[in-house]
């Protein structure tokens, strides 16, 4: 898959996804019957699962990272700080030692 078309289809099932997750909350807005409103959970839980793994799929693809309304997303800093010394280490002595 090229780069255009791993976009295309990230934005595509997106889209899917977000439909079938506004139908599910439909459901939960509107139901009293307490195993349609599971079900309706179930389904949305399901979406966004699907939609995460849709993400990861097209980040390991290379595709540039969009929101859902089509927004670009500002890239994650490359230089990441440092992190400080936690008060484990030291007593650890820096390694995976027992305290």
């Amino acid at each position: 898959m090229t780069q255009s078309s791993v976009q295309s289809w990230c934005d595509r099932v997106q889209a899917k996804l977000m439909a079938a997750l506004d139908a599910a909350w439909a459901i939960i807005d509107t139901s009293d019957d307490p195993a349609e409103v599971r079900k309706a959970r179930e389904k949305a839980k399901a979406c966004g699962e699907l939609a995460a793994t849709a993400r990861k799929v097209a980040v390991m693809a290379g595709a540039r990272k969009t929101a859902v309304v089509g927004v670009p997303v500002a890239p994650p800093e490359v230089e990441l700080e440092p992190r400080p010394p936690r008060a484990i280490d030291r007593l650890k002595g820096g390694g995976r030692g027992r305290l």
